[in-house]
């Protein structure tokens, strides 16, 4: 069925044919015929429980794909812009391809930047996941086996001595260095791997808005879905001009299929691997399905690049959303503290979920897409991800369940992981800011998930107290956003993402202090963690009273509010917040012994005062007084 797919998309190079007319006639032709899968790769995904034949869910995906195409669903711009499709076929398709300069001469036929429709035509055709009927489109679902999150210990950086990146390197648990040599050997494995397959599919992209910065990408995958991912999280050529004679600033050889059984040769973790060489400007992946590899991949690389500029710039994981002043707000955080659903805003224009840049023009967006939890989602709750769930999304490891003769995701089953995710271009929200960039932020709001209770939902922040708690990134790692985290563990990330930083933290925090200083920015802390106790006691912070503290920061109506000094961590809590309750705002008086919250208190301002010890005298001051004053009783 493919090789009726690569005619079509030669067709459609040659002649222009639209893409709505190729897939009728490609699905026309798909029905009559079975579904061969092209690769003989390992699969990891279970199967999901459900009576609905297999076969029959795949032909009536196709069905309801035109259906849906060509009925009264409107095809957006933004999507139609993307159509840069190449199928290359032949004995010099890795070369016309231009990944022959990586030692890929193999594969005979290359899949390169694919359209959304062709994605799904690869995934149902490969068999490489389920489609769950949801309920604004159908959408592909994937299952990545066991490694439903990502897996920090396996990676690595090449320590080249000498180099730039061996100077500017913060070596440590999280840069974790390994030689050449063993690289090498990987990347050699990796080539040897792809050389041996008739297939490959090939993304050229790029990463960050700002033309001044953007960095040109490259993946070289094995499966449909794993293109499918990063043409959703990365930002889309719109002419094939853009990509073409492409040079890419980095290339991620994904071989997820494979592992490195001489991992203990080469002083690794594991046999699955993540290996980054800075220098030669590559990376590859062994055992590891998770698509979140690839996205956090690159980061690191910008949380590298960035800051390495002249002038340098702030590179930052936080989510970004701009008023209708242009009036832009920053929203730093780990995963699972809301920063994907708190910037979804239906009263303002959404630029990015997760990683952004700050130079001297304003903010600016890292992706083309979002890549939000699925734990719990309801539209009642996060209507704009929910309705962004639908064709061109893709899910992760979400559970399915049969209804009515299909299956459709269950958000609350989380048996698999609580780690569910979906992926979807940013176009799925309907109020994005197209620019992908704005102005510099009037409000700054870090994100913790206080697992103690001890924190109060929404605090103010003095410059000096945020460069404090941007240091220290409080936060507690929730299940299942690292592999072996089954509940909420307390964890300090140096800047609220301390497992994608390159460089020493107090180089971004140093940055911050020049940008808030600049540009008189305001920060807050808010909880979206525990209230009313500790986890296993209290209950998690509602979204409702979440959204009000928010709403009171970007709308300017908490500075008419009366403050009241935290006693132990010194900032300034508001007495009243319009919808939410005031008890809620202190949360000593939630716990129903005060005794217990003042001991939880001290525990959590010693641990803050222990986690800061690594970073006095470092960067251009010392802020370790702008933290939590410890009752000595």
């Amino acid at each position: 069925m493919l090789a009726s797919t690569s005619g079509r998309i030669l067709l459609q190079t040659a002649t222009g044919i639209g893409g709505r007319t190729a897939l009728k006639a490609f699905t026309a032709r798909a029905l009559t015929s079975s579904f061969p899968s092209p690769f003989a790769v390992s699969k990891p995904f279970s199967t999901y429980s459900s009576s609905y034949n297999k076969q029959n869910r795949f032909n009536d995906a196709s069905q309801n794909y035109v259906r849906k195409l060509s009925s009264e669903r409107i095809v957006s711009s933004d999507r139609d812009a993307y159509n840069v499709s190449e199928t290359i076929q032949g004995s010099g398709a890795c070369s016309k391809a231009g990944i022959d300069s990586l030692g890929i001469t193999g594969p005979s036929t290359i899949y390169r930047n694919l359209t959304f429709e062709e994605l799904y035509d690869h995934e149902v055709a490969n068999e490489e996941g389920e489609v769950a009927h949801a309920e604004y489109g159908d959408t592909f679902v994937v299952d990545t086996g066991k490694y439903t999150g990502r897996s920090p210990k396996d990676k690595w950086i090449v320590k080249n001595i000498g180099s730039e990146s061996d100077a500017n390197l913060d070596w440590g648990d999280v840069n974790q260095p390994t030689t050449p040599e063993v690289f090498d050997e990987l990347y050699e494995k990796a080539v040897a791997s792809f050389n041996k397959r008739e297939k490959a599919y090939v993304f050229d992209g790029f990463c960050g808005a700002n033309p001044n910065s953007q960095k040109k990408v490259r993946f070289v995958h094995e499966m449909a879905w794993q293109q499918h991912f990063v043409t959703n999280m990365f930002i889309r050529p719109t002419d094939a001009s853009e990509i073409e004679d492409f040079e890419p600033d980095f290339t991620i050889i994904n071989c997820c299929s494979q592992v490195d059984e001489d991992w203990k040769k080469h002083n690794l973790h594991s046999d699955t691997v993540v290996a980054f060489n800075i220098e030669k400007k590559t990376a590859v992946i062994f055992g590891t399905w998770y698509g979140g590899e690839n996205k956090k991949g690159i980061f690191s690389l910008m949380n590298y690049w960035l800051p390495m500029q002249d002038p340098p710039q702030l590179s930052m994981h936080c989510s970004a959303n701009v008023g209708k002043d242009g009036d832009s707000a920053l929203f730093f955080g780990l995963s699972g503290t809301g920063k994907t659903t708190l910037s979804a805003d239906p009263h303002r224009a959404l630029i990015g979920d997760d990683e952004h840049g700050w130079d001297e023009d304003g903010v600016f967006n890292f992706e083309g897409g979002c890549y939000a939890k699925t734990i719990r989602l309801s539209e009642e709750t996060e209507p704009d991800i929910y309705r962004a769930i639908k064709t061109d999304a893709m899910l992760e490891n979400v559970a399915l369940k049969p209804a009515d003769s299909k299956v459709v995701p269950d958000y609350f089953d989380v048996s698999k992981t609580e780690n569910g995710r979906v992926s979807y271009p940013i176009f799925h929200i309907d109020n994005y800011h197209k620019p992908q960039m704005a102005g510099h932020p009037k409000n700054i709001i870090f994100l913790t998930c206080d697992s103690f209770g001890v924190l109060p939902p929404v605090s103010k922040l003095s410059s000096e107290q945020a460069m404090y708690h941007f240091i220290s990134g409080y936060t507690a790692k929730v299940a299942g956003t690292e592999r072996g985290i089954t509940e909420p563990t307390p964890n300090f990330s140096a800047c609220f993402g301390a497992a994608f930083l390159t460089l020493h933290p107090t180089r971004y925090a140093d940055l911050l202090k020049d940008k808030l200083e600049k540009h008189g920015s305001v920060a807050y802390l808010v909880n979206t963690g525990w209230t009313g106790g500790p986890y296993g006691e209290g209950e998690r912070m509602s979204i409702k009273d979440t959204r009000a503290c928010i709403d009171a920061i970007l709308d300017g109506s908490i500075n008419h509010s009366h403050f009241q000094k935290d006693p132990v961590f010194g900032f300034d809590v508001p007495t009243e917040l319009h919808g939410v309750n005031s008890n809620v705002l202190t949360p000593r008086n939630t716990w129903t012994n005060p005794d217990a919250y003042d001991a939880a208190a001290k525990k959590l301002a010693k641990m803050y005062t222990k986690n800061f010890e690594k970073y006095a005298d470092k960067g251009s001051e010392d802020y370790t007084q702008y933290g939590p004053q410890v009752p000595s009783s």
